[in-house]
């Protein structure tokens, strides 16, 4: 009998010892941020379309401005000198456009030198020839619009970046002819690449003029 008390006690003991030992009380802490910490305005930026548009940064791949005018202007350009305003291509034409002489001399633009060196006046130039070519292809951009030559579907953006290419007359033949006069430039583009390289842009923005000027 005082065999079995001295066990009970010894067991009893170690369960109390252990229990003690291994047991841990943990205290629930409130973490309260201080207010010069906290933050309450919202930490996303915005970036103004333009800014990008007249940048000179050099990179392997076209910036995307959406649908609008601005992406149109800057899809075009890097296709001509990857956005480069000060640009000399091998057959003489200038600037961010590629301009060539006799189109800068029909909107007044006599400076070769003056006109590779400002951006403004590139842009306005841009503006002016696309307005210009407008009134010169107004009654083809009604006609052919919307529809499909050769698999190709005609817009108003295309049209224009294809004047710009080649020239309003060559995109009349191209259109009239429904695609047989497919005419390209030194360097292999051709009308029907950039009717479908620069389709679905809104270029409502710029009005036709005849014969606008500097």
């Amino acid at each position: 009998m005082k065999r079995w008390i001295g066990f009970i006690l010894h067991l009893a003991m170690i369960v109390i010892l252990t229990s003690f030992g291994t047991y841990t009380v943990m205290k629930k802490v409130n973490h309260e941020i201080p207010d010069s910490l906290q933050v309450t305005a919202s930490l996303e930026q915005s970036v103004q379309l333009d800014s990008i548009a007249d940048s000179e940064i050099d990179v392997m791949t076209p910036p995307f401005l959406g649908k609008a005018y601005n992406g149109f202007k800057d899809a075009l350009a890097f296709k001509e000198s990857q956005g480069k305003y000060h640009v000399v291509n091998t057959l003489g034409y200038l600037g961010k456009y590629q301009f060539g002489g006799s189109t800068l001399n029909l909107m007044g633009v006599y400076d070769m030198d003056g006109f590779l060196n400002d951006p403004v006046l590139q842009e306005k130039v841009f503006d002016i020839n696309i307005a210009r070519n407008k009134w010169i292809l107004r009654r083809d951009i009604k006609r052919f619009n919307g529809k499909r030559i050769g698999g190709i579907k005609i817009t108003e953006s295309g049209i224009l970046a294809a004047a710009h290419l080649a020239g309003a007359g060559n995109v009349k033949k191209y259109l009239r002819s429904y695609g047989q006069d497919d005419v390209a430039d030194a360097f292999g583009s051709s009308i029907s690449y950039y009717i479908r390289k620069f389709a679905g842009y809104d270029v409502s923005i710029i009005p036709q003029k005849k014969n606008p000027k500097i």
